[in-house]
């Protein structure tokens, strides 16, 4: 122990882990500490012989268990992170233990009755928010049941951590693993960056040539360039099966543990489960919005597969398209009607002007500063540490990492390893984590971009937020609002007082051709047949997954087979996530009957940008200071009260359509 960082004082003018210095070895004895001085909070708790009230109870657990989020934190953030074998084994052996604990704290029938008995008069609006929010917690966790179904809540807790490690797991190896060797005759129709990232994977792999991987980005570029059919057939193939076969026996057994702990609890399915509490309030009210996304999306998508098949005849396809045919044709429709070639537009979107129009972006709205400091321990030499201010205070630390790498997990996501919250003192240490294929130098795809812009706006949420309590700070609100703040950051990048500020050619200097920013702009709802249909796709797919009442003998390929021809999806189109590798829900809990999330909070925030774009000013002072209140409040208050402060009104549905165009 004596050469654990964990029991040691860190400086404290940071409170960062000192990432370089961990090791696989650090992490059992530092959580089975941290286990036990956590059960040894709770205890105190119940020992005290004092009525319950909000100070003795309520507040003691929102101190509690710091040092446990902390180290567990530090684990997930190597493991998504660096993919190392030993801190996979470390992740996989301790989720289902921090699980079962998790459980046990959450569930715990003395705590409960401690909890229920603290008055309710007498509190201001954010603790009574609090207080509801722990009750609703417990119960949700079996607090109420009696013994036997306790003891059934904890196991559940802890098979279904596991499964669920293993799920993320099985496809993080998947996207690692597998790789497409081009040789210069394969290259035909790649850009001249693209074919430097294909090399630069090459190279960082210890290979020769030029390899394709299954990071996102690297894929749809390659999906959208190549002119070789067959190799983007294979490509998009093994993108559709990754992990299939290791993750088919997983999927029906986490649905069944959620569906028994929906049962449990006395709701009629998981997806009832999830949406208990949330803005939408219940499935029915999430599947309106999404059935009308479905018939709109759907309907532009047959009219833009016409066209594309059109294309597609044209150039003697000899067939129907399919889907990886799709991004070619539409590139290609999209530069003869727009007049955007991808290929000329990224030049005037390289990462570090990228970086300086989000950080600009968040100082023009939120008056905060980014100050790079290369002092600040990171897990990674890629990871860059900025130390936010807001004025003369300092708000918190942010770091970033930028660049997909093998054993990385896929996709881009935000994370908190401290929450800020005046009851601790805390501040808020929050990071960013993306998936961009390096090159050199490394130019963003237009979707690159709007993710940079998107994850920092979760990192704000973190960085901004001003709540006594840690429960409630930043990203700790519920589930179907937790992806405003980070959807409506998106839309500064395409508005021209950006673009003509930041957007500059990565050689010359030169801006943005006004002409070329103006078809970038003009082409925002182009292909959104296509996006809108797969995106939907996948939430109607996860109610559906989460609404099943039997689950014996399920086969997910062929339920999702089933659902795919009942809903008469394009084949052409498809889903933006496949079952067996779709991580949101099944790589994790937050997400699942919840992935519809995404359309709800995208209402609020394309009828929130519109309040902007209304008042002639898209950095209006006035609504930019409504806008910080929400992201300050994390789940203090109501979210919909806080949407209505700022917008003066309730969100209007139509405003969805109308910034996909398909109305």
């Amino acid at each position: 122990m004596a050469d654990n960082p964990f029991f040691e004082t860190w400086d404290h003018t940071t409170g960062l882990p000192p990432f370089p210095r961990l090791r696989p070895e650090h992490f059992p004895p530092a959580l089975t500490a941290a286990l036990a001085a956590h059960q040894a909070e709770i205890a105190a708790i119940l020992a005290s012989r004092d009525p319950a009230g909000f100070a003795n109870v309520v507040e003691p657990l929102e101190r509690a268990g710091r040092q446990l989020s902390l180290v567990s934190r530090c684990l997930d953030t190597l493991a998504s992170n660096l993919g190392e074998p030993e801190i996979e084994a470390l992740e996989l052996e301790w989720s289902p233990v921090l699980a079962e604990h998790d459980a046990a704290v959450t569930g715990d029938s003395h705590l409960y009755a401690r909890l229920m008995a603290v008055p309710d008069d007498g509190l201001e609006e954010d603790q009574r928010r609090l207080l509801a929010q722990h009750r609703r917690q417990m119960r949700r966790a079996g607090a109420g049941l009696d013994a036997p179904g306790r003891a059934r809540m904890q196991a559940i807790a802890a098979e279904a951590s596991r499964l669920e490690t293993e799920f993320s797991q099985n496809v993080t190896r998947a996207e690692r693993d597998w790789t497409l060797s081009l040789t210069e005759a394969d290259l035909d129709g790649l850009s001249d960056d693209f074919r430097a990232t294909l090399q630069a994977a090459a190279d960082e792999r210890g290979a020769t040539g030029w390899l394709v991987t299954l990071s996102r980005s690297v894929m749809e570029q390659f999906l959208a360039q190549s002119t070789r059919r067959d190799l983007r057939q294979a490509v998009h193939q093994a993108w559709s099966v990754r992990a299939s076969e290791a993750n088919a026996p997983l999927v029906p057994r986490i649905l069944a543990l959620r569906a028994e702990r929906a049962r449990l609890l006395g709701f009629k399915s998981h997806a009832d489960y999830a949406l208990d509490g949330s803005m939408a309030g219940s499935p029915q009210a999430a599947m309106a919005l999404l059935e009308r996304l479905w018939e709109a999306g759907r309907a532009r998508a047959l009219l833009e597969q016409a066209d594309l098949q059109a294309l597609a005849d044209a150039d003697g396809l000899g067939g129907t398209i399919e889907a990886w045919d799709w991004g070619f044709y539409a590139e290609r429709l999209r530069q003869q009607r727009h007049g955007i070639d991808e290929a000329a537009l990224k030049p005037y979107l390289p990462l570090a002007r990228v970086l300086e129009a989000a950080f600009d972006t968040a100082h023009r709205l939120f008056g905060v500063t980014f100050v790079e400091r290369d002092d600040l321990p990171a897990w990674h030499v890629d990871a860059r540490g900025f130390e936010v201010r807001s004025g003369e205070t300092v708000l918190g630390l942010f770091l970033m990492d930028n660049y997909a790498r093998p054993g990385k997990r896929s996709g881009a996501w935000m994370s908190s390893l401290t929450d800020a919250a005046t009851l601790t003192g805390a501040r808020a240490i929050v990071t960013n984590d993306n998936n961009i294929a390096r090159g050199n130098p490394t130019l963003l795809s237009w979707d690159d971009a709007r993710t940079v812009f998107h994850e920092l706006g979760h990192a704000l949420h973190g960085l901004l937020s001003a709540v006594r309590y840690p429960s409630q700070s930043g990203t700790n609100v519920e589930h179907d609002f937790v992806e405003f703040p980070s959807q409506v950051l998106e839309n500064w990048l395409a508005t021209p007082a950006v673009l003509d500020r930041h957007a500059r050619h990565v050689e010359s200097g030169a801006p943005i051709p006004a002409a070329l920013r103006d078809a970038v702009l003009g082409a925002r709802t182009f292909n959104q047949g296509f996006f809108t249909t797969a995106l939907v796709g996948s939430a109607l797919l996860d109610m559906a997954l989460h609404s099943l009442d039997d689950l014996s003998g399920l086969d997910p390929a062929a339920f999702e087979a089933a659902f795919l021809a009942d809903r008469k999806m394009p084949a052409a189109v498809g889903l933006r996530h496949r079952t067996l590798h779709f991580s949101h829900l099944f790589g994790g809990s937050m997400y699942a009957a919840g992935y519809y999330a995404y359309l709800w909070a995208e209402v609020l925030d394309a009828d929130g940008f519109s309040a902007f774009e209304e008042s002639g000013d898209v950095f209006d002072p006035r609504l930019s200071e409504k806008l910080r209140d929400i992201y300050a409040a994390g789940g203090s208050r109501d979210p919909m009260a806080l949407y209505l402060d700022f917008r003066g009104r309730p969100p209007q549905e139509d405003a969805l359509l109308r910034a996909r165009g398909l109305i």
